[in-house]
This record gives structure tokens, C-alpha cells and sequence, in this order.
């Protein structure tokens, strides 16, 4: 600016007077999907969320008034696609407790089986991508992703001998599974995790020796048990802050009260416990699996006969909200049913949705560099979210 007696000086002030607005996604490489974080940021501290969703809305609890409960499983798959055995074991608990269908015991373990597993190939790309957010502090953080990969692909190689298929599977179906194991699986599935059980504890050595991860793990995104309970979070983000709630262990389901297993948990509710609980985790899935294959009873893997028709399965009218504990936390299916070979009214709770309403509480006073720490360890995946 000038004047008549010669330029003027304005002055900023930067000590936190201004503020300003930043988009974060639904763009953005650590999004984990089409997030879209709002942040008001003082300097580089953020000082406010906004969390917008909607980007990836697909209409399943729509779609699934027109699709039969024999189509709907392979559907059911795309909302988590990570965990896709995980959202199936919903909708088939849901159909047949209104139905009163028994699922034989071989089915059963079957599917504890490929949900253990299942939560393994999700933890592994859970802490592959959220090491690769964090990226040069972990030297690019592109190794202990190639790795996880890796591990994940022989869970998928697992997958693909049973169904056919590596990433949504349709494999569940009312009244049982709709495949038994082929000859020689059981071995290979007990060698996959074998290898990966070993491989947790190189990933623990490299991370947890290394001070760079510590730094922006450790105290960074604190949940009190206080605000997890309130808010009404769920899986390893609810353990990590100190609460000792697993569906399987509260409410078993699918012969789950015939395993021993523990439940991790930690108390100090940040992003490091969060990884912890995950980390544990992977060796009660493994622990779990193969008490499984140890015990697998013969018998049928369904209780209805084998499909001739789509319209074939029906269920009397009625009504059941069925949940189970899936990798980030409980997926629960509410299923109308009015007699006919389709749903009359289906709603998802899924965990993905629920979890992300701790955002704003605690990604204000951090960084930006700390905000895709944050949301790697909420491992939101936005097919759930959205639906």
C-alpha cells in the first residue's frame, strides 16, 4: 500500500489470529477411501473437523429388496470389501434366526475358520497401509507394506482354493456355507499361518525399535474410556481404550464359546495402544483357526438343500437384528422378512460408520502430519461407511 507520504507497512498477525480452511481428501492417499475431512487449522494445529460422507453410497439396504437371500451374500460382500466374509456372516445370522434354521456344526467352525482369516488379511492391510501414511518417518513406509501384502496374498491364495474368488465371495449362504474345504487345504491353511505368525514378530521388531513410529504413535489421538463408551465406538479402538467387550466372548455365536481365546486390550487409548490390540489380535485369529481345523467335525456343511432356483430360500415374516465381531468392530445386519424369497426392509450397522464419530474429538490440537496417523488407526473402509 501507499500514500502521500510514501509506502505503508500491514502486518499479519500469525500468533493465531488467522485461520484457515483445508479440504483433506476425498482425494487425499490416506483417505483409506472418499473421506473428507474439513480441517480448520491455526498454523499447522487443527483446530476444528469436519467429517463429510456420502461419496461411495451405493443403496445396498435398497438393492437387497430385490435381490433373493440367496443372491444377496455376494452383495453383502461389497460393503466392507476388506472383510467381506464379515458382512455375509451378518445377513446369513439374521436371515435364519427369523427363520429358526439350524446351521450344522461343520459349518459352523467353517465359518469361524474363514472370519479368523479373514480378520488376519484385514489386519494386514490395515497396518501395511497405515505404515505407508506414515510414510518417510518409516523409511518410506513402503516396506512393512510390501510385506503385509505379502502375507495378505497367501490369506487370499486360501480364499481362492475354497470359493474361487480373492476378494468377495459369496461364500456364506443361508443355512451353512455353500463349500466344504477341497483335499489338502486344511494343511496348506496351517502353513499360511505358521508363516504369518512368525512375520507378526518381525513387523512388532521393526516398529516398535524404531523411535520415528513411537513418535507418532505414542500420545497422538487419545480415546478415553470415557469418550469411547459415550460415543459408542466398537472393536479394537473400544479395546485399545481400556473396555473389554468382544462379541464373541459377550455373545458367542457360530460355536465360538467352544474356542479359547483372549481378548486384547490396552488402556492407553492413543493410536500406539490401537496398533497393540491389532497386533495381539493377529495371534488369537491364528490361535483360533487352528483350534478349528483341530476340531472340525464332519457332517454337513448345510442344512437346506442345494439351490435349484434363486427364489428357492424363504423366510416366514419377521424380524431380527443378527451382529458379530468383525475386524474394526461390530457389523450388524437388521433384516425385515415378510414371507417371501426377498427381504422386506434390511438396515447395516456398520462398524467403519460408527467409529469414524470419534474424529472430531480427537484430532483437534494436533498436527496435520498427524491427522493421517489418526485416521490409519480408526481403519475406516468407506464401503461400509457409505454403503
Amino acid at each position: 500500500m501507499t500514500s502521500a507520504t510514501g509506502p505503508t507497512v500491514v502486518e499479519l498477525d500469525y500468533a493465531g489470529g488467522e485461520r484457515l480452511t483445508m479440504n483433506m481428501g476425498p482425494q487425499h492417499p490416506s483417505a483409506h477411501g472418499v473421506f473428507r475431512a474439513i480441517l480448520t487449522l491455526e498454523g499447522e494445529t487443527v483446530v476444528g473437523v469436519d467429517a463429510v460422507i456420502g461419496y461411495l453410497h451405493r443403496c445396498h439396504e435398497k438393492l437387497a429388496e430385490t435381490l433373493t437371500y440367496a443372491q444377496y451374500p455376494s452383495i453383502a460382500s461389497k460393503t466392507d470389501y476388506v472383510a467381506a466374509m464379515t458382512s455375509e456372516f451378518a445377513y446369513v445370522m439374521a436371515a435364519e434366526a427369523i427363520g429358526k434354521i439350524e446351521v450344522p456344526k461343520r459349518a459352523q467352525y467353517l465359518r469361524v475358520i474363514t472370519a479368523e482369516l479373514q480378520r488376519v488379511a484385514s489386519h494386514l492391510l490395515w497396518l501395511g497401509t497405515w505404515c505407508m501414511d506414515m510414510g518417510g518417518a518409516l523409511g518410506g513406509g513402503a516396506t512393512i507394506f510390501l510385506y503385509c501384502i505379502r502375507e495378505r496374498e497367501m490369506v487370499l491364495d486360501l480364499f481362492e482354493k475354497l470359493v474361487g474368488a480373492r476378494l468377495l465371495y459369496g461364500f456364506f449362504q443361508v443355512g451353512g456355507v455353500r463349500y466344504d474345504i477341497p483335499e489338502g487345504w486344511a494343511q496348506s491353511c496351517r502353513d499360511t499361518i505358521d508363516q504369518i505368525e512368525q512375520r507378526v514378530g518381525e513387523y512388532e521388531q521393526q516398529l516398535e525399535e524404531n523411535p520415528f513410529f513411537l513418535a507418532r504413535a505414542q500420545n497422538v489421538g487419545v480415546i478415553s474410556r470415557e469418550l469411547a463408551e459415550d460415543v459408542g465406538i466398537s472393536g479394537p479402538l473400544l479395546r485399545g481404550s481400556g473396555v473389554n467387550y468382544d462379541l464373541r466372548r459377550a455373545q458367542p455365536y457360530s460355536s465360538y464359546e467352544d474356542f479359547t481365546f483372549a481378548i486384547p486390550v490396552e488402556t492407553a487409548g492413543d493410536c500406539f495402544a490401537r496398533y497393540r490390540v491389532r497386533m495381539a489380535e493377529f495371534r488369537q485369529a491364528i490361535s483360533i483357526v487352528r483350534q478349528a481345523l483341530d476340531r472340525l467335525p464332519n457332517g454337513p456343511i448345510s442344512s437346506r438343500p442345494g439351490l435349484k432356483s434363486v427364489a428357492q430360500t424363504r423366510i416366514p415374516k419377521g424380524e431380527h437384528y443378527a451382529r458379530v465381531e468383525g475386524p474394526r468392530g461390530e457389523v450388524g445386519c437388521y433384516l425385515v422378512a415378510d414371507g417371501s424369497a426377498k427381504p422386506y426392509r434390511m438396515k447395516w450397522r456398520g462398524a467403519s460408520f460408527s467409529n469414524l464419530a470419534v474424529l472430531p474429538f480427537i484430532i483437534p490440537g494436533h498436527k496435520v502430519a498427524d491427522v493421517v496417523a489418526i485416521m490409519g488407526s480408526v481403519d475406516p473402509v468407506f464401503g461400509e461407511v457409505d454403503r
